[in-house]
């Protein structure tokens, strides 16, 4: 990262997110935003629920952001997953203050499962699910990107 983008941004933990109907990938990273490791999955039941159980995550790690996937289809437009995405964030900028800063995830799940494939050797773990690998790759991902951000560009 160079100088002027690292003072820039305050140095801590960050939480990269999965988002799905049904699951939320969970990745965190070290404290220098060097390397996003997956962080397990949360089995999404409700609202509330939810945003309690990434509250905690946020307390424990000391987390300073979430970085979420923006699900988009592969012309770029948002579809009915990116506006449901959005309202989640909303609703977990207000319930832990932290903010929420998005990165393009259209190919993370196939990333994913292409390096759960190669890595797994039965059957069973080929199936299981990736989405906190997905969540680890939005989140080095974006930690590149900032790493890579000229003095003074906009995130």
């Amino acid at each position: 990262m160079n100088e002027a983008a690292a003072s820039e941004s305050p140095a801590g933990p960050v939480i990269g997110l999965d988002f799905g109907g049904r699951r939320i990938g969970l990745a965190v990273s070290d404290e220098a935003g060097g390397l996003a490791f997956p962080a397990g999955i949360l089995d999404r039941r409700d609202l509330a629920r939810d945003l309690e159980a990434l509250c905690q995550l946020a307390r424990e790690r000391g987390a300073i952001r979430f970085v979420m996937g923006l699900p988009l289809h592969m012309d770029g437009r948002p579809g009915p997953e990116a506006a449901a995405a959005r309202k989640f964030a909303a609703a977990l900028e207000q319930a832990t203050s932290l903010p929420v800063e998005w990165i393009d995830e259209r190919w993370t799940t196939l990333e994913a499962r292409r390096i759960q494939q190669e890595m797994a050797a039965t059957r069973s773990r080929r199936a299981e699910p990736v989405d906190d690998a997905a969540a680890a790759i939005i989140l080095r991902t974006w930690l590149e990107r900032e790493r890579n951000r000229e003095p003074g560009e906009s995130r």
